[in-house]
């Protein structure tokens, strides 16, 4: 087995853990499909402003999420750079894309590049290198508050390898996902460390990583990441966030290869993305949740003992399809538990 394999096929116990929580909450989480889909939408629209934000903020950019919104509402920010407000530009409508469309989104080196043309499409100095690999060799910055660099903290692979190193890096990840074999956040982890490493573009790698993170995540299952902003839990531990990958990354081709602390830091993100997804679901916000004829059958239940179907209908005058639609949403939301079976089924709030 190779090394890059076995980076990912022994992970410890801490990390099982971590992925275990996840995994437990990630299956708490209900699909928009029968929920209120314009409260979802709402939720999906605030996470595009404040993941837009947050990943541009983490790169340098000076925009807070309300001049996002201002701006992506078509208001004029004349104090800003218009590098600033291209790089907005093109993330927001890059992720809302993926969002929309990652069904459809295949992981491959092509769309890899074509989704940083997509990137940066606004951005004019970005022009010559958009979609292409880096001809120059780069480094990885980090940014302060203010979003001026404070010195350079990884040197990346050099440029007349980075085809070769990114064809092999997909193939791979790819194949893992394919096979399931390792665990799919455990793979993900692996392929934004070394994405990261390799920094295949001349520019927007960090941004770029973000929007893969997303892409990954709902390809595989996590289907809350549009409602809560993993760059937002980034960008609040930044300096974590660049700790984590240095350790990881300064590892990478020697004898002692190891990505755990980038893997602890990715993973426990992702718990808390999956933390307030769930909290999305809490009896303190179920009125975002649920549809308004939806609500009336919850708030009956909240004020009686149990009740059946055709009861509710009556108590509430919501129709007796749109009563079972809202049960079977509280049921799996476990809002309420069913008792007895057939004609005599009651429900109660649990």
């Amino acid at each position: 087995m190779e090394k890059k394999e076995k980076r990912i096929a022994h992970v410890s116990q801490h990390i099982w853990s971590l992925i275990n929580q996840i995994d437990h909450l990630k299956g708490q989480w209900i699909g928009g499909a029968k929920l209120n889909p314009q409260a979802l939408g709402r939720l999906k629209r605030s996470v595009l402003v404040t993941s837009t934000g947050a990943s541009t903020r983490i790169e340098g950019s000076k925009l807070s999420d309300e001049d996002v919104e201002k701006f992506m509402r078509g208001l004029s920010l004349q104090k800003f750079t218009d590098r600033d407000k291209q790089e907005v530009q093109g993330y927001f409508e890059l992720l809302e894309n993926v969002f929309t469309s990652w069904k459809h989104i295949p992981f491959t080196e092509g769309v890899i590049k074509q989704l940083h043309r997509e990137l940066l499409k606004y951005a004019d100095k970005d022009e010559r290198h958009r979609g292409e690999y880096k001809k120059m060799e780069n480094s990885v910055e980090m940014f302060d508050e203010l979003g001026k660099s404070v010195g350079v903290i990884f040197e990346t692979a050099p440029a007349y390898l980075t085809p070769k190193r990114m064809e092999e890096l997909v193939e791979r990840t790819a194949n893992a996902l394919n096979q399931g074999e390792s665990h799919p956040l455990v793979v993900i982890g692996n392929f934004l460390v070394e994405f990261l490493a390799i920094h295949p573009f001349q520019d927007g790698n960090g941004r770029l990583s973000r929007i893969l993170t997303n892409l990954l995540l709902l390809k595989v299952g996590y289907e809350y990441v549009p409602y809560v902003s993993h760059e937002k839990l980034i960008e609040d531990s930044k300096a974590d966030y660049y700790v984590a990958l240095r350790k990881s990354q300064t590892t990478l081709g020697t004898e002692r290869e190891s990505i755990v602390s980038w893997l602890e830091f990715f993973l426990r993100v992702s718990l808390e993305q999956a933390r307030q997804a769930i909290d999305l679901l809490s009896h303190e916000n179920i009125e975002k949740i649920l549809s308004p004829k939806q609500l009336i059958v919850w708030r009956h239940l909240e004020t009686i003992d149990e009740a059946t179907a055709g009861d509710i209908a009556k108590a509430t005058g919501v129709a007796r399809p749109t009563v079972s639609q809202a049960i079977d949403v509280l049921l799996r939301l476990k809002k309420i538990e069913r008792i007895g079976q057939g004609r005599t089924t009651r429900y109660r709030k649990v």
